[in-house]
């Protein structure tokens, strides 16, 4: 398991991509010639709402530590998770390369529970090519990352966790 330390966790709030003040300010076909990924209970709601369906969606039920009112549901094979705040597990990594090989033939929900904020980190790292993954950013908009383009930037990223073995 991978955890934020302390000192790094200022970095993660830094939008990951280039960040749009809603939706609707993204180019709809560029979205369209894309393998999508959401993150985030919001986001997820948000672009279903504008009928764009992300190949793999991830939620953990709660916006803004909040519970999310969302009732997120598409046409898509579900798959649960634990992820505590503040880490990455190795089951949410395995969880997310199973949901890329799934994609390939239908949607794929991953319900998290514990917390999804951290998820892009591998989403970017495992991304087929051509992916655009979407999150929110907290009180300020949409955040669209272009997987290809910051791989090694996700790499580095990587630095600001420690390895913690699951007893």
């Amino acid at each position: 398991m991978l955890v934020l330390k302390k000192e790094s966790r200022e970095i993660f709030k830094e939008p990951f991509g280039k960040l749009y003040p809603a939706l609707n300010e993204v180019d709809r076909d560029f979205l369209e010639n894309h393998f999508i990924i959401s993150i985030g209970d919001a986001t997820t709601n948000n672009i279903l709402n504008a009928d764009i369906i992300p190949r793999i969606g991830i939620i953990d039920n709660k916006i803004e530590r909040e519970i999310s009112k969302h009732q997120i549901e598409y046409n898509a094979i579900t798959l649960n998770v634990d992820n505590p705040p503040g880490t990455i597990t190795d089951e949410l990594w395995e969880t997310i390369e199973k949901a890329k090989y799934l994609a390939k033939e239908s949607n794929v929900l991953i319900v998290v529970n514990g917390e999804e904020d951290l998820a892009v980190i591998p989403c970017v790292l495992m991304a087929p090519e051509d992916t655009v993954i979407l999150y929110g950013q907290p009180g300020e908009g949409l955040v669209v990352v272009e997987a290809d383009k910051i791989k090694d930037i996700a790499k580095k990223m990587l630095d600001h966790f420690e390895k913690k073995e699951v007893k």
